[in-house]
């Protein structure tokens, strides 16, 4: 949790510095949201254009305000119940969401390296199903989520250690995942 707020101030820190507007490059900055092959990087990121009209104002209803909310929940070992931490995101997350009724969701489920390929599998089904429960529970329409899991497929981080596995137990909330967009992380 607190690796993420630090990599959410960075990121702010970054958009305040920039004077001009960026070009897209169609690059992925950091990791990333919701927009068709998952790419890598940690904790949180925009893709594309930023979407501001001024250093570090955010469109509302864009990829970088919903980032800027949450994007991801992290879990537990071989777990899929959602943490406290988890809960203040996807209530964070429910709240933008309510207020952007047009934008598609998907969650993607995912796990670490650890276990096999069929197991991971499972286990990021059950991380997705968990977190689109959660939003359900707060009052978003369950035909508007869809859910997928990557297991150990798509690391945010690949190396063979503690904290790199526990930035790959995570469960990501994309939005704008049309069949014309490309998903990251």
């Amino acid at each position: 949790m607190r690796l993420n707020l630090v990599l959410i101030m960075l990121g702010a820190l970054a958009l305040a510095a920039c004077e001009s507007t960026p070009e897209n490059t169609g690059a992925t900055s950091g990791a990333g949201t919701a927009t068709t092959s998952p790419g890598t990087g940690a904790g949180t990121g925009s893709v594309g254009t930023m979407g501001t009209g001024q250093a570090g104002a955010l469109r509302p209803g864009s990829e970088e305000e919903f980032v800027r909310v949450g994007d991801r929940v992290l879990f537990a070992f071989d777990r899929h119940d959602l943490t406290p931490e988890a809960r203040e995101i996807l209530e964070r997350q429910s709240q933008w969401l309510k207020r952007n009724t047009s934008v598609p969701i998907l969650v993607a489920g995912h796990a670490d390296e650890r276990g096999t390929r069929e197991y991971n599998l499972a286990l990021g089904e059950r991380r997705a199903n968990a977190v689109r429960d959660y939003l359900v529970a707060l009052g978003l329409p369950s035909s508007r989520i869809r859910t997928i899991s990557y297991g150990k497929e798509r690391p945010v981080d690949p190396r063979s250690a503690e904290d790199a596995w526990a930035k790959n137990r995570r469960g990501v909330t994309h939005i704008n995942s049309g069949p014309t967009s490309r998903l990251t992380n």
